[in-house]
């Protein structure tokens, strides 16, 4: 019996921590900005998210599995709503930081819960589907908070308010919930090396987008406050970044499942640093054409992630998808870690068009060790390839054990 009709009140609650979730980012970097932490700073400050949710990402399965999915999602969305009242009151460096830090691993452990749940709700048929309409929900959220940031003066304490209502309200359609929570088991992992031996594309995939999709988040705001936009604009440039994710995911992915994986991505890369070469030569061009490439730019390399895990999981049994899991989103943790600081770092030195200029270095970087990886070993047969699904880092458990289900299924029914 399929159960996904309980999944609505955790498909509510999440996106109203999106809304929070998306406001709360752009928000930081525009007030940091305004505050005058300097670009480094607010790079390294960005970057501390990422280290809390690397570690939320290893500790929330054990969280979930000691005292089950609904204590673990109440109290650690009650921790994030308080880090960014704190944010509001003290706007110190270091102690935005730490907060951050504390904000990763919440959320890392708010998606732990939120996926594990949504894949014991769904059976194989209606899994995709579900998953897919979790994806929209996180985008849209994402997409849509940007233009909260318009409500008040980020000089204020006000949409730190909001943020932190919107994480709380958050919580009400999951306590309420009269589904009963699911089982939970914490996954074995796969070591580092033994993933590199299996898809060093994959690999290296994972890690690069990581570094581009977080300095798309922190450092995009800080970009478009130095160039002079006002928060509307700075709203509209960060929404256009992120909403274009929803257009691309689809066409992208039913690509890659029809041809080699690996060109897909490479002409992804050209595409996106393309327009990244040309955001960071054109200076000051008006603002429908930056839209315009924002708005390319992040429709391309928000779908990085997914062809790079779907490339890991083509080489994968399904019974090792979910023992990769957690190596995955800590490979992909690194490099989220790593590129606001790069980004921040160059900005600092080169001034804003550094934005554009090191997220088409990147691209290019990563582009050229397909290019190598294509030429040394021969595309997975396509009776091996497993079908593409939209997704982005957000825990260690949630997508891998839909991903080995779907594979299970689809690859058992091609032996008989």
């Amino acid at each position: 019996m399929d159960r996904t009709h309980g999944s609505w009140p955790l498909l509510f609650g999440m996106g109203l921590l999106m809304l929070g979730a998306g406001l709360q980012g752009t928000l930081l970097a525009v007030r940091a900005s305004i505050e005058d932490f300097g670009t480094f700073a607010i790079g390294l400050i960005m970057s501390c998210f990422y280290i809390g949710y690397m570690a939320g990402s290893a500790a929330a399965p054990m969280l979930v599995q000691r005292v089950g999915h609904i204590r673990v999602y109440t109290a650690l969305s009650s921790v994030a709503s308080v880090a960014i009242l704190l944010q509001a009151i003290f706007t110190v460096p270091a102690l935005w930081g730490v907060l951050r830090l504390v904000s990763g691993f919440c959320f890392a452990g708010i998606y732990v819960v939120a996926e594990s749940w949504l894949n014991d709700r769904a059976n194989n048929r209606g899994r995709g589907m579900l998953l897919a309409l979790y994806m929209l929900i996180l985008y849209v959220g994402l997409g849509g908070g940007q233009f909260l940031l318009n409500a008040a003066d980020p000089r204020e304490t006000t949409l730190f308010i909001v943020v932190a209502v919107l994480i709380s309200l958050a919580i009400v359609p999951m306590s309420l919930s009269v589904q009963r929570a699911p089982d939970f088991s914490v996954p074995h992992k796969i070591g580092f090396s033994d993933l590199y031996r299996i898809s060093p594309l994959g690999v290296v995939g994972v890690i690069f987008s990581g570094a581009i999709a977080s300095a798309l988040f922190s450092m995009g705001p800080v970009y478009a406050q130095l160039i002079g936009l006002n928060a509307a604009d700075i709203a509209t440039f960060m929404a256009a970044s992120i909403l274009a994710a929803v257009a691309t995911q689809v066409p992208v992915g039913r690509l890659s499942d029809r041809m080699d994986r690996r060109t897909v991505l490479i002409f992804v890369c050209i595409g996106a640093a393309v327009l990244a070469a040309f955001g960071a030569v054109l200076g000051d061009m008006s603002k429908p054409v930056l839209f315009l490439i924002a708005a390319g730019f992040g429709g391309l390399v928000l779908t990085l992630y997914a062809l790079s895990l779907s490339h890991i999981n083509d080489h994968l049994e399904p019974q090792q998808i979910v023992s990769a899991s957690a190596s995955v989103i800590l490979l992909n943790g690194v490099g989220a870690t790593a590129g606001p600081l790069l980004v921040a770092l160059l900005m600092d030195r080169l001034g804003p068009p550094a934005y554009f200029g090191a997220l088409s270095i990147m691209l290019a970087c990563l582009c050229a060790h397909a290019l190598w990886r294509k030429g040394r070993r021969a595309p997975v047969p396509e009776a091996q390839k497993i079908p593409f699904v939209s997704v982005q880092p957000q825990s260690v458990t949630g997508q891998m054990l839909a991903d080995a289900a779907q594979i299970g299924v689809v690859r058992r029914e091609d032996t008989h």
